[in-house]
């Protein structure tokens, strides 16, 4: 029998990956713009939207004119080929978002906790409401990435501890894929920020920059080379902890059944929500809440400088700390003082900064408009569910 000449199956899913990721990232296209953009002859283009079209991931959605000849097809991903979903997870409540393979959002719901504690009836509550609004079965989705404050044991998937949800603990991960019936991944919620401020804020394009959120609680999200950097267990970051001279030293960090850990001791007694809420009121600002408080200060003018001087200067000690040893370049402002306080914080930081060590990072407030966690949650269930497909 003569045997006919083919493309090889490796080099076939390597052509059929570089497509799909090409229309994922600039939209419809044409074959011959297929072709040209990714180097593959009209043949092996048309051959290659043949076997995505047959798998359902494209389709021809319109078509564009041409200076002679018929008009060429333009051909985009079916949205509805794989749908996410990514969570916010705090204290009082959780947030999901269903996201269609585009990485549009197709529905959203908040869920509180309502007195339970188990987190898998929390989570699963809340992915079925959001589930329903976007009319998405949940045997659909392909990823699901929980963001939670705290920190994540890389090794097993679980929150190790948390101020904020004493009943995440180890067993927590698999329970909650064995309920939802597909692969979960839990990831701290300041590591999510940082994927979602790389993509669509102020680190696009950056490869090393940390992101320091203040918030409830102090935390920082480091990215390397371009890839987060958890540390062995998944402590990198915990900023909160670093020792400051004149303060108490954190101790009693450890959560247990029914009791939180203390937030007293180290930087986060200097810069957490409630401690510079504390200091406003010595500052005069009495507004609701940390974030009322700075955006009080700033719009104050000279009155509102004092206030923003000392934040400053007690944020430079963290942010100090960590140029010394990274050296990022770029440092992100995130959470509710970090927005509130925006350029009018984030120049006296760089500047407090610059005075107490060799190094001068650029300081700038985050770019991510909305719920960041939410954001890096749902672009972090893309990325495996787009992996998941490319190699299907």
């Amino acid at each position: 029998m003569e045997r006919r000449p083919g493309v090889p199956r490796l080099l076939r899913e390597i052509n059929d990956r570089a497509a799909l990721e090409l229309l994922l990232a600039s939209g419809p296209l044409t074959r011959g713009q297929i072709g040209e953009m990714t180097g593959l002859s009209k043949v092996t283009a048309s051959q290659t939207l043949a076997r995505l079209e047959e798998r359902g991931l494209v389709e021809v959605v319109g078509e564009q004119a041409g200076n002679r000849g018929p008009n060429a097809a333009l051909y985009g991903v079916i949205a509805s080929c794989a749908y996410v979903a990514g969570l916010d997870v705090g204290p009082d409540s959780v947030t999901a978002a269903i996201a269609d393979i585009n990485g549009d959002i197709v529905g959203e719901a908040t869920a509180s906790p309502n007195g339970h504690d188990d987190p898998v009836s929390i989570v699963h509550n809340a992915v079925m409401r959001a589930c329903r609004s976007g009319k998405v079965a949940l045997s659909r989705l392909r990823g699901v990435v929980i963001g939670t404050p705290g920190v994540v044991d890389p090794r097993t998937g679980d929150v190790r501890f948390s101020f904020d949800l004493p009943h995440w603990h180890e067993g927590i991960h698999e329970a909650l894929a064995r309920d939802l019936r597909r692969d979960v991944t839990i990831e701290n919620d300041v590591n999510l920020a940082a994927i979602a401020e790389r993509a669509k804020g102020a680190a696009q394009g950056v490869d090393d920059f940390v992101l320091v959120w203040v918030g409830r609680g102090l935390g920082l999200a480091v990215v390397l080379g371009g890839r987060l950097h958890r540390g062995r267990s998944g402590s990198a970051g915990e900023i909160g902890y670093l020792p400051v001279p004149g303060v108490p030293l954190a101790e009693d960090v450890k959560a247990t059944p029914g009791r939180l850990p203390s937030l007293a001791g180290g930087l986060q007694s200097l810069v957490s929500s409630e401690a510079v809420t504390e200091l406003a009121r010595e500052y005069g600002f009495s507004a609701d809440g940390a974030a009322g408080c700075v955006t009080a200060a700033v719009a104050a003018g000279d009155a509102g400088d004092r206030l923003l001087d000392e934040i400053a200067s007690r944020l430079a000690l963290g942010v100090a700390s960590v140029c010394v040893v990274l050296d990022p370049g770029l440092v992100v402002l995130a959470g509710e003082v970090g927005q509130a306080g925006g350029a009018a914080l984030t120049s006296r930081v760089e500047e407090a900064v610059a005075r107490i060590c060799p190094i001068r990072p650029e300081v700038v407030v985050t770019g991510v408009e909305g719920n960041a966690v939410l954001r890096g949650a749902v672009l972090a269930a893309l990325d495996q569910a787009r992996e998941e497909i490319f190699a299907s």
